[in-house]
């Protein structure tokens, strides 16, 4: 019999409908059987692409008598975190505070009233991993329940005031605004190259995550610092380990969430739609300063997974793929030796060559694919010229592409999330930039069409949902559902230089004063104050897997301040990096994001303004050179941004190019060239 997750949508709380669990999504049902029957609440969150969260399934969801235990004693509830990020984030944090590390699956017990009292992750079917079973631990949190309701109600007080002061712990009071200067930017990055791999590329010398931003923090230093030749060279080696190592998608495009090992070799294979649109952020602008051509390759590879598999009929663009197929991880990826000599027949010896395939393989008897650094050394050693080895080898992953798509494939996640396809917007207006590929353009116009018409309360309302699937809105949009939105309305005027997107961008970050901020403050909370489901109100922080809402809406304004000339945007976003200055300079790692916006303070924007006929190609010329702090605008005639106020096309219509730096304007100039000398003041 299904339980109460059956009339659900999410595909995580779907693959739980048939447990034996009586699972409840969350809700205010759920929530008065628990008050109305005094009993004690179990909160499990994972997400579809979770490979330990279908572990705990398999072990303790599925077995009748756990599941008859917990029905007897708790009011159950499953939660899809990227359907409620608000309420994953409080309990996550709670859980956290107990036991020192999250992830997933996060398991919470909470009061009638929603206070957590404790918590875990994976707990496994008997005591092994130094963790007590899950049985063993639904017994014991049942009679502390039971038998000890006053040591509970204080842990449950205690857990409360903690996650309520933990989102505030990295934030300074502000007493006096902290000294803009270079001197800041330089510990940073300082920080940052103390923890840097520098022989493998990433930070740290465990499993690899990419930390886009953090590398996007060291592209931009380097401009600025060019004697500082190791940020850019980290920067570059992290992009060639994850681009030839298995993190990427040979055949099919496309990165995993992180690796499990320094080197980059072993990928956990779920695929995410946030972590591919943050890495063609990052390639993009890598792209720019190298010209690469293998950066190149991999924009335009991700950008065709992205579209081929991910978007929907309608336009979004779907969450994530899972790790697992036909009951193992990683399966759809991977190949054995002989199935690809059968396959490639006798282009096959080169092929394993170039992507270290082996009898034995690399990874559980099997091959994930790598591959080679260094193709010209290695095409000269085996008699190949480099552009006809390369178009060997693209005919090859072609062939075994072809025959993947024959394959199972991993579950698709096909909710559609606002932030994470505001994120996919901002990087198709990378990729363009980078590129000049007029499809990712028209993509951009097309997907904020989407999620305007489709994420909307009402029409034209700036109340907005977090999530969207089988046809309908669902929950409040949140902090970073709204920043990541402003900020793609802003990376698309970049690109369509469309004055109704910076509107649009203004319009929502107005709302989101209104309704997220309290009286008095800078910083952001992040659920509207509407949204009355949570037992604290948090403001959310650290740059991790996406950027935090706080950090992105400090980007929003600095960037919005110049092209619309809101001082009191300014002053805003001077006051959030302010108020985490101290936090940049000690934990820089977790801040990555933070840090880009604080660098783009403290160094000066140049601001182009481009009028006449001609224009988009002028301002596309101007764009294709990497600088981190430039903002431009451009149209036909009169308008009446600030960067565009009283500025002429020349005579005849012909466009005219206007270039400040350091609050001085220079001379209108007619060419890219010409405007790009005046960058650096």
């Amino acid at each position: 019999m299904p339980n109460q997750l059956i009339h659900e949508t999410s595909p995580y709380l779907l693959q739980h409908a048939h447990n034996p669990v009586n699972w409840y999504p969350w809700g205010e049902a759920a929530l008065e059987l628990a008050r109305s029957r005094n009993l004690p609440i179990l909160v499990s969150i994972g997400y579809s692409a979770c490979h330990w969260c279908h572990v705990m399934e398999r072990e303790s969801f599925e077995n009748d008598a756990v599941a008859a235990f917990m029905n007897r004693c708790f009011v159950c509830i499953k939660i899809d975190r990227e359907e409620r990020p608000d309420i994953d984030q409080i309990y996550m944090d709670a859980v956290t505070a107990l036991t020192g590390h999250g992830g997933w699956p996060l398991n919470c017990f909470l009061l009638p009233d929603g206070r957590p009292f404790y918590g875990g992750t994976y707990f496994p079917p008997d005591d092994r991993y130094q963790r007590p079973s899950w049985m063993s631990v639904l017994q014991g949190v049942w009679r502390a329940f039971s038998e000890n309701s006053a040591v509970v109600e204080q842990q449950a007080n205690r857990l409360t005031a903690i996650i309520a002061q933990q989102s505030q712990q990295f934030f300074e009071p502000l007493i006096s605004p902290n000294t803009l200067s270079s001197a800041h930017i330089e510990a940073i990055a300082q920080r940052l190259g103390a923890v840097c791999d520098r022989e493998q590329g990433g930070f740290g010398t465990g499993q690899k995550f990419p930390q886009t931003f953090s590398l996007r923090f060291l592209l931009a230093y380097h401009y600025y610092q060019p004697q500082e030749s190791w940020a850019l060279e980290q920067v570059t080696l992290s992009i060639d380990q994850m681009l030839h190592g298995g993190l990427y998608d040979h055949v099919g495009g496309g990165f995993a969430r992180y690796t499990v090992d320094r080197e980059w070799c072993v990928p956990h294979f779920e695929k995410m739609l946030y972590d591919n649109a943050l890495l063609v952020i990052l390639l993009s602008e890598a792209y720019q300063v190298t010209q690469r051509s293998y950066y190149r390759r991999g924009i335009e590879e991700t950008l065709q997974w992205l579209l081929r598999d991910l978007q929907s009929p309608e336009g979004g663009f779907y969450c994530a793929y899972d790790a697992d197929s036909e009951g193992e991880e990683g399966k759809f990826y991977t190949w054995q030796k002989t199935e690809i000599e059968q396959l490639l027949q006798h282009e096959a010896r080169v092929f394993n060559l170039v992507f270290g395939v082996t009898e034995a393989g690399n990874w559980e008897n099997t091959n994930i694919l790598q591959r080679h650094k260094d193709l010209d050394s290695l095409a000269k050693k085996i008699g190949y010229e480099p552009d006809e080895l390369e178009r060997l080898l693209q005919r090859s992953l072609r062939h075994l592409f072809r025959h993947r798509e024959q394959r199972p494939k991993p579950l698709l996640d096909n909710k559609i999330l606002l932030s994470w396809n505001a994120l996919a917007v901002s990087a198709f207006c990378h990729a363009y930039i980078a590129l000049g590929v007029e499809a990712y353009r028209q993509t951009v116009v097309d997907s904020l069409a989407f999620l305007r018409q489709k994420f909307s309360f009402s029409p034209n309302s700036y109340q907005l949902f977090h999530t969207y699937q089988q046809g309908k809105g669902k929950y409040h949009a949140l902090l970073d559902d709204y920043a990541c939105l402003i900020s793609a309305y802003i990376d698309a005027y970049s690109v369509t230089f469309d004055e109704n997107y910076l509107c649009e961008a203004g319009g929502f970050l107005d709302y989101c004063q209104v309704h997220f901020l309290e009286e008095g403050q800078y910083l952001y909370n992040y659920v509207p104050h509407y949204q009355t489901e949570v037992v604290v109100r948090q403001k959310d922080s650290f740059d991790g897997a996406t950027p935090s809402g706080n950090s992105t809406m400090a980007d929003n304004l600095w960037r919005l301040s110049i092209l619309l000339d809101r001082r009191d945007y300014q002053e805003q976003s001077l006051q959030m990096t302010d108020s985490l200055s101290k936090s940049l300079e000690k934990y820089a790692s977790s801040f990555g994001q933070w840090a880009r916006v604080r660098l783009q303070q403290v160094y000066p924007s140049v601001e182009v303004g481009i009028v006449g006929n001609g224009y988009a190609v002028l301002a596309r010329e101007c764009c294709a050179v990497y600088h981190p702090n430039r903002l431009v605008c451009a149209t036909t005639e009169a308008s009446v941004l600030p960067l565009l106020k009283g500025k002429v096309a020349a005579t005849l219509g012909e466009a005219l190019c206007y270039v400040c730096h350091s609050q001085s304007c220079f001379a209108p100039v007619r060419t890219a060239v010409e405007a790009i000398r005046f960058f650096n003041g």
